[in-house]
């Protein structure tokens, strides 16, 4: 775990409305391991962090979102899939701004996170995660890591109180 959300904060700052990078009240984050228990930790970092932020009340929905993005990366983006000992983690941020929530997971893969084809089949097992990620969250999108890191970030934003 740690608080320092700057490895996704400059190049985030470009696909969210505007926000001041300088005017985050507070951000944590916490590597994740390439397994599907990766999840419940993932759930668990929230549950605290958003204690701590006096934001428990939002846990439900946020929750709901970070599971679906770390699923989404574990699933998609680990190159060899989860539970390999060798594969690249899965990095969670939670960052706060006075009225703003953004969940960000960062994996390694570079592809694009797609919506499945056709039409949604409400029934199935899998394959509405973006659907969901969108529909509980205000907003949500994802962009390449730049310089030297490799991979992407995939994010989704809450909006927690009075606008800015």
């Amino acid at each position: 775990m740690g608080t320092n959300g700057s490895t996704v904060l400059e190049p985030l700052r470009q696909g969210l409305p505007p926000i001041d990078p300088g005017a985050v009240s507070t951000s944590a984050s916490c590597a994740l391991p390439a397994r599907y228990e990766a999840v419940r930790g993932a759930r668990k970092f929230t549950s605290a962090t958003l204690d701590s932020w006096d934001l428990a009340d939002r846990f439900d929905d946020v929750a709901l979102v970070v599971s679906e993005l770390v699923t989404n990366a574990l699933r998609h983006a680990v190159p060899d899939g989860p539970e390999d000992p060798q594969a690249p983690q899965v990095r969670l941020h939670l960052m706060r701004w006075a009225s703003r929530l953004v969940c960000a997971v960062r994996d390694p893969s570079r592809q694009s996170p797609e919506a499945r084809e056709g039409e949604e089949d409400f029934s199935a097992e899998s394959g509405r995660g973006l659907f969901l990620v969108e529909s509980f969250s205000d907003s949500w999108g994802w962009h390449p890591l730049a310089g030297t890191l490799q991979g992407k970030v995939v994010w989704a934003l809450f909006r927690v109180g009075p606008e800015e």
